[in-house]
């Protein structure tokens, strides 16, 4: 269909999150974690992850987890990952196309995430190229991270001031109220794609764009964007 929205005419750049939007990486985060845990002779993740803090990164999370060891632990944890993700990571159906698509059309492409850098730098290449991206921005890297707006006003500060975001002018694609957050407190168009990874509290819907999949995202932005 249609969708008024998703019209490109004056869109300025378009911001991607990583995990469970780009990048299927949740199985490789719950093979290393689950390790992790069994270690340290913790419950499965399952049941400490309601530990979490919905507003912070998954490693911000440690402290909250494995107490004064935390530390210890996420190098544990990173160490285990970066030893498996190439062989677990994958991206969905269609991702590369709508990728293609905002190239295609001049419209400069961004990441931002709340993940450490070390793992980000080392998965994306697995995946897709990096000098496909105008900007990508990790956690702690900007004044606040996600669901804070500093975050999204300090990805794109390259190509517009904070002043001038609209959402017509700039999206934000995630899967999570991190997200979307994110993108409504800065004035970018919030869409979201798929279900949440951790399935946190999900009640604020309003302003928000909603997609199935990239499959019907990319549907969409064709229909809405007939050459």
């Amino acid at each position: 269909m249609i969708e008024p929205k998703l019209n490109i005419k004056h869109l300025q750049v378009a911001v991607f999150d990583w995990d469970n939007t780009l990048a299927e990486s949740r199985t490789a985060l719950l093979f290393a974690i689950g390790r992790v845990l069994q270690e340290y002779k913790l419950p499965e993740w399952d049941v400490v992850k309601n530990l979490r803090d919905a507003n912070l990164s998954f490693k911000d999370n440690f402290p909250k987890i494995f107490g004064e060891k935390s530390e210890e632990a996420y190098r544990k944890y990173a160490d285990i990952y970066l030893k498996n993700v190439s062989g677990l990571i994958k991206s969905f159906p269609k991702v590369r196309e709508v990728l293609d698509f905002f190239t295609e059309h001049n419209i400069p492409i961004m990441i931002m995430t709340n993940k450490d850098r070390k793992l980000l730098e080392y998965e994306l290449p697995l995946l897709f190229k990096p000098q496909t991206f105008a900007n990508i921005v990790c956690g702690h890297e900007a004044k606040a991270d996600k669901p804070h707006k500093e975050h999204l006003l300090y990805t794109v500060k390259n190509i517009i001031g904070a002043d001038k975001i609209t959402p017509q002018k700039v999206w934000v694609i995630g899967d999570s109220p991190q997200d979307s957050t994110c993108a409504k407190q800065a004035g970018a168009l919030a869409i979201r794609i798929g279900k949440a990874i951790w399935a946190d509290n999900d009640d604020d819907r309003e302003g928000i764009l909603f997609f199935d999949s990239f499959v019907d995202f990319y549907q969409t932005l064709l229909l809405s964007n007939p050459k």
